[in-house]
């Protein structure tokens, strides 16, 4: 009966450490993550009293939140991205705008990181995560994008 009881053991772990490969392999959705993909979190970074707007991001399992930040052309911008608790997958934040002012990649960590620009031209340009496991599916493409809104 023990040895059973161990073989029913060692089955379940091993089934376990095959799920996300099988989610992987047949792109099949197997961790809940606090924001759906559908979902869009918006704020207006509000200004300062210094004049420079700012706003906090955090990103996790393949989402940022908020993922639409709206800011004021012309006017400069300071946001600060940090890791959310808990998670062991690395991730990033890339924004290549350079004809707007906007072009960074940072990699997240568990404690803020600033990033400063004043962006030039109004328009929407996409955040996202380019980080990925071998060859399957890059972080952006499981839903970890976002914009960033430049409005008049």
């Amino acid at each position: 009966m023990k040895n059973l009881n161990l073989l029913a053991l060692l089955l379940a772990l091993a089934g376990l450490a095959v799920l996300p490969l099988w989610a992987a392999l047949t792109g099949e959705t197997v961790y809940a993550h606090d924001i759906p993909a559908d979902k869009i979190i918006r704020i207006a970074a509000p200004l300062g009293t210094d004049g420079v707007q700012r706003a906090e991001i955090v990103g996790g399992e393949y989402y940022y939140k908020p993922n639409d930040i709206v800011v004021k052309v012309n006017t400069p911008v300071e946001l600060k991205f940090k890791k959310a608790a808990g998670g062991y997958i690395p991730h990033d934040v890339i924004v290549k705008a350079p004809e707007a002012g906007i072009n960074f990649k940072i990699d997240l960590k568990n404690d803020f990181q600033t990033v400063t620009f004043t962006p030039t031209k109004i328009g929407k340009y996409p955040m996202y995560c380019d980080k990925s496991l071998l060859w399957f599916a890059t972080h952006q493409e499981k839903g970890m994008e976002g914009l960033i809104e430049v409005v008049e």
